[in-house]
C-alpha cells in the first residue's frame, strides 16, 4: 500500500461525501495506491449512515466509528494503529484543507526524504481571534522545541508510515505531534505551505480553549519526555536542594545559639528567629517533593495504556 489518508471527523454531514469525491478526483490521477481512513469521534448527526453507504461501492474506503466523543487525538491514534500505507496523510473533513495538496506532500516523503512533512496555512481565512492566538503559541512552540515550523495545529501532515507506529497521541497531544515525532527519532520534518480555504459547511469545532489547553499540553510533553521515564531525576534532585538547603539554614541557627550559649551572649530564642520557620518549610518541602518523586517512580512502572476508546462499528477493516 502506498499511501493511507487518515481522516477524523465529528458532526461533518455536509462535507463528507464531496471530500471524498475530491480525494477520488485527485489521486486516480496518480499512479498511487492508497486508502481512505475515516474515522468518526462519535458524531451526533448522519455523519456515519453517508460514510457507511459510501463505503458499500468503495472497498478502499475504510470507517470506524467511535461510541462517544474522545477528541482529535484518540481518532488520529487509531488511524495511525489501522493504516497501512507507506505514507501517511491526516486531514480536517470540513473541506478547509485541500486534497489538491496531497501529491506534492507524498512525494516530499518519498522522493526528498523527509520522515514528516507539516502544512503551513501562511493565508489563513480565520477571524483574528484565532489568527493571534495560534501565532503566538507557534512562536512558544518553536522556542520550546527547537523545531523551526510555522503552524504546528495544521491538520494537513504527511509521515512515514514508521513516525505514526512509533508514537503514541493521546489527550490533546496532536497539537504536538512534530514534537513527538522528533523525540522518537525522527528529525527530518519538513514543511509546504498549503491553501486553507474557508469553512463551507458548519461551524468550527474548536474554541479559544485549545490556546490555554495547547500551551499546558506543551509543557507536560516537554517535561515529560524528559522526565516521563525518570521523574526522581526531578523532583528527587530538587526536593533533595531544598532539604539541604533548609538543613544547613537551621543548622547555622542552631550552631549560633550555641556559640552564643558558650560565650555567655544574650540571644535570642531560636524559635523567635523568622528565618528558623522559612528553613523549616524549605526541610518539608523538600521531603514531600522527594516522596512525590518516589511515588511517581512507582507509578511510571504500572502505568497502563494511555488511550481509552471504544470502537463501536468498523467498515472494510
Amino acid at each position: 500500500m502506498d499511501l493511507s489518508i487518515v481522516i477524523p471527523f465529528y458532526n461533518e454531514e455536509e462535507s463528507l461525501e464531496e471530500l471524498v469525491e475530491w480525494i477520488e478526483r485527485v489521486l486516480n490521477e496518480q499512479k498511487i495506491e492508497y486508502e481512505i481512513i475515516m474515522i468518526d469521534d462519535g458524531s451526533s448527526d448522519r455523519s456515519w449512515s453517508i460514510v457507511e453507504k459510501m463505503s458499500t461501492s468503495r472497498q478502499y474506503l475504510k470507517a470506524i466509528r467511535f461510541r462517544r466523543n474522545y477528541g482529535k487525538s484518540a481518532a488520529l491514534q487509531c488511524g495511525f494503529q489501522a493504516s497501512q500505507g507507506n505514507v501517511v496523510i491526516t486531514m480536517d473533513a470540513d473541506l478547509q484543507d485541500s486534497p489538491d495538496e496531497i501529491p506534492a506532500l507524498y512525494r516530499m516523503i518519498v522522493d526528498e526524504g523527509y520522515d514528516m512533512v507539516s502544512g503551513w496555512k501562511k493565508l489563513r481565512h480565520d477571524p483574528i481571534s484565532k489568527r493571534w492566538p495560534s501565532k503566538v503559541y507557534n512562536a512558544v512552540a518553536r522556542w520550546v522545541t527547537g523545531i523551526k515550523l510555522h503552524d504546528f495545529n495544521c491538520g494537513l501532515k504527511a509521515y512515514r508510515q514508521q513516525v505514526v507506529k512509533s508514537i503514541e497521541v493521546y489527550g490533546d497531544m496532536h497539537r504536538n505531534i512534530p514534537f513527538l515525532a522528533k523525540q522518537a527519532g525522527f528529525k527530518r520534518i519538513g514543511e509546504k505551505v498549503v491553501q486553507h480555504r474557508k469553512r463551507k459547511y458548519g461551524v468550527s469545532k474548536y474554541g479559544w480553549q485549545r490556546f490555554v489547553t495547547g500551551f499546558l499540553d506543551l509543557l507536560t510533553l516537554v517535561f515529560i519526555t524528559k522526565f516521563g521515564r525518570r521523574p526522581m531525576h526531578f523532583f528527587g534532585v530538587l526536593g533533595s536542594l531544598m532539604f539541604l538547603f533548609g538543613f544547613i539554614w537551621a543548622a547555622f541557627l542552631g550552631a549560633e545559639k550555641l556559640y552564643a550559649i558558650k560565650h555567655h551572649i544574650k540571644a535570642p530564642l531560636v524559635t523567635n528567629n523568622p528565618y528558623f520557620y522559612l528553613a523549616l518549610v524549605a526541610m518539608i518541602l523538600g521531603t514531600q517533593l522527594f516522596l512525590s518523586g518516589f511515588l511517581a517512580e512507582l507509578i511510571v512502572r504500572t502505568s497502563s495504556d494511555r488511550n481509552t476508546y471504544l470502537i463501536d462499528k468498523k467498515v472494510n477493516l
